[in-house]
């Protein structure tokens, strides 16, 4: 493997715009990084011509040679398959749509682009990322770099373990209910889950009413994501929830210390089942911050359960979306996910209200929790990656599992629009990464990549990546 493809983010943007590497030689890296991890990976599922890769990559050479550069300029891009780039198709992992040809970039492509990234293709994902495991019928499977047999988490799964394993320098990434949290805690890399609408989504054929989806960063480190919202983020008119900029770069405010906080850890959040290595080693990651001077606080309870009720309010939109395409092309589309999309048909107004005073109570919780603490702690994920193609378990440790187990610390603050983050808080019993989830008050996306700066400071991972396997 080149040693370019194990720097930061914010290292490789530093040599290149010092003239010690070029675009063009760090392309070509990428590309035999590529070709050498497809068969046992399958992260990067479709690419640009590669001419054209060489001809944007000398482009971006000689912009650095003028004096031009821009903040990304000549960094290799993956793109994962939820999400448009002109010219490529988004198959959102579904055989129905595996010939659709993107015209417009999405609004984040589109903005990173103009940074000065080079799109190389596309990165698997789950059908329209409906589960935490990585595989589909156009693609495949996408397996961990830390074990083949495991999966890297979904739904941007092809990006986390593209980044993990050195594939890729810059990668997309979305969560719907943990999306980039849950594969960023599999793989062992960043992942942060902004606050709903810091970073623009679409432009859509459809309005979104499900309003659990975000964009945000899976990187390295902290400073590389902080790097990317500082491209990404700011108010955008094709997505009516998006935020005004917030003023301030997210890079400087990363590389600050947080000032002394009250930080609130909750083991379970009252419901949970975690393994018994994954609770003893976040339980040390928190003593991380006592150690830093701040107080930490053991919350007790939690929100209400909204597994099922989020699992709803995804499916009635996707089978509104879907709906022109069934019952005659139901043959084309996976079994689970069809399964799935057809509770949305059970959505009724008794539901709906249900749901609608569930997310009520959720916030209600939230806000008197962020009354009393700065910051939550939680494990990201309660147990080891499942197998790469599946099934989640049932038990863990001989504890039965709880509906939607797998996303059972992720899934409340996408339904509360709380920014929430991922660091690697260490190996399990089976040398699989596991992680640390740190949640902070809506629109305080600064003030999570403080804290986790902190704990990275402290524990750091890079460069411990499975560049072999």
């Amino acid at each position: 493997m080149n040693e370019l493809l194990g720097l930061t983010l914010i290292e490789l943007t530093e040599r290149l715009r010092a003239r010690q590497v070029s675009p063009v030689e760090l392309m070509d890296a990428v590309l035999a990084r590529v070709d050498e991890t497809h068969h046992d990976l399958n992260a990067v599922v479709a690419m640009r011509d590669r001419d054209a890769l060489r001809r944007d990559a000398k482009a971006a050479m000689e912009r650095i040679a003028r004096g031009e550069a821009r903040p990304l300029e000549g960094v290799p891009l993956g793109v994962k398959d939820l999400e448009d780039v002109a010219g490529l198709v988004t198959s959102q992992g579904s055989l129905p749509f595996r010939d659709r040809v993107a015209a417009h970039d999405s609004t984040q492509v589109a903005r990173l682009r103009a940074a000065g990234a080079i799109v190389v293709g596309k990165t698997n994902a789950p059908e329209f990322g409906y589960t935490a495991i990585t595989k589909n019928l156009v693609y495949g499977v996408t397996h961990s770099p830390w074990n083949l047999k495991h999966t890297p988490g979904g739904s941007s799964g092809g990006s986390a373990a593209a980044m993990a394993a050195n594939v890729l320098p810059l990668v997309t990434a979305s969560d719907g209910g943990g999306s980039i949290r849950i594969p960023a805690s599999f793989t062992g890399t960043f992942g942060l889950k902004t606050s709903y609408g810091r970073v623009p989504r679409g432009p859509f054929e459809h309005w979104d009413y499900g309003s659990t989806s975000v964009y945000g960063p899976l990187t390295k480190t902290v400073e590389d994501a902080a790097l990317v919202l500082d491209q990404t983020a700011g108010p955008s008119p094709c997505d009516p929830s998006s935020l005004p900029h917030p003023g301030l770069s997210y890079l400087q405010s990363a590389r600050q210390a947080p000032p002394k906080l009250r930080i609130g850890f909750s083991p379970d959040l009252g419901y949970a089942v975690v393994q018994s290595d994954v609770a003893a080693a976040v339980e040390d990651g928190v003593r991380v911050f006592e150690t830093l001077g701040h107080r930490v606080e053991r919350i007790r309870g939690g929100p209400p359960q909204l597994g099922r009720e989020w699992g709803m309010l995804g499916a009635f939109e996707l089978a509104a979306h879907l709906h022109p395409l069934l019952p005659e092309h139901e043959s084309k589309f996976g079994r689970g996910f069809l399964w799935g999309v057809k509770m949305g048909w059970q959505m009724t107004p008794e539901v709906w209200g249900t749901a609608a005073a569930q997310r009520a109570q959720l916030n209600s919780w939230c806000a008197e929790l962020f009354e009393r603490v700065d910051v939550l702690v939680t494990p990201t994920v309660p147990y080891d990656p499942p197998p790469a193609g599946g099934p989640f378990p049932e038990e863990t440790e001989g504890r039965k599992q709880i509906l939607a187990g797998v996303a059972a610390f992720t899934i409340p603050f996408n339904l509360s629009w709380h920014p929430a983050a991922t660091v690697r808080v260490g190996v399990s019993r089976n040398k699989l990464p596991m992680g640390l989830q740190i949640v902070g008050p809506r629109h305080r996306d600064d003030l999570v990549l403080q804290v986790a700066r902190a704990f990275e400071r402290e524990r750091p991972w890079h460069p411990h990546w499975p560049t072999i396997w």
